[in-house]
């Protein structure tokens, strides 16, 4: 295939707008990054219903539910994340200690998703031979298990760096992102073939919509959860 260079000028300065977007919301303060995960919340929302409308128009009202499930749970989760004394508010002495915004979680898990999507695609572009799923056919098992490893490493090398947790949870953080994340890269892949379109939506020229972006916070979010109320 020719290289596109006006394709790829419209990508990259999308993807540059998003990485800024993403950023300022998580580090900024609480409230931008309040407002940063309700826009993807409505966002994500607004995409599935015309994703199940495509699919099952006359059924729409049994499939919504599923929708709490998919998307306002795993939202709620970063939320909680982003405000560690919060299910503890009652117990604290001053409500600015409950509800004091730390990045750290949410940022983790961002960028854990955008370090294994992107190390998957090199590794699979350099590498790939052996197709993952037929639902995705340009994903390959070289590029997903070569994505996985550097996730890890580098995730579980820069958080133990920080201060914050060990490597071993960082490490354990990140392998949920890489493995669920990929899970729920196909999942949307395969909402969007049975709804017979290409990308869910088009907020990001080039890259797809809300579902299109976050379609692995989605799934991994709720099993990097699991981990952290269990065992951190």
């Amino acid at each position: 295939m020719a290289f596109d260079s006006k394709t790829f000028k419209t990508r990259a300065l999308t993807a540059t707008v998003f990485v800024i977007v993403m950023l300022a919301g998580l580090l900024w303060n609480r409230w931008s990054f309040i407002i940063l995960f309700t826009i993807i919340h409505f966002g994500c929302w607004y995409e599935f219903v015309k994703l199940l409308k495509k699919i099952h128009p006359k059924r729409l009202g049994y499939y919504l539910p599923l929708g709490l499930l998919y998307i306002s749970f795993p939202v709620i989760i970063m939320i909680n994340f982003g405000f560690p004394g919060a299910s503890n508010w009652l117990y604290q002495k001053r409500y600015e200690d409950a509800f004091q915004y730390s990045p750290v979680l949410p940022c983790g898990i961002i960028f854990s998703i955008w370090i294994n999507d992107t190390m998957a695609y090199i590794v699979g572009s350099l590498i790939g031979k052996t197709s993952l799923s037929v639902i995705s056919p340009k994903k390959t098992w070289e590029g997903t298990i070569g994505g996985a490893l550097l996730c890890v490493v580098t995730i579980g090398l820069t958080g133990n760096a920080t201060g914050y947790y060990n490597f071993k949870n960082w490490g354990i953080i990140a392998s949920c992102c890489a493995v669920f994340g990929t899970i729920g890269d196909l999942l949307e892949s395969k909402l969007k073939r049975m709804a017979n379109v290409k990308d869910s939506g088009t907020l990001m020229p080039g890259h797809g919509g809300f579902l299109d972006r976050f379609d692995s916070f989605l799934v991994a979010t709720p099993f990097v959860a699991l981990y952290y109320y269990l065992f951190i």
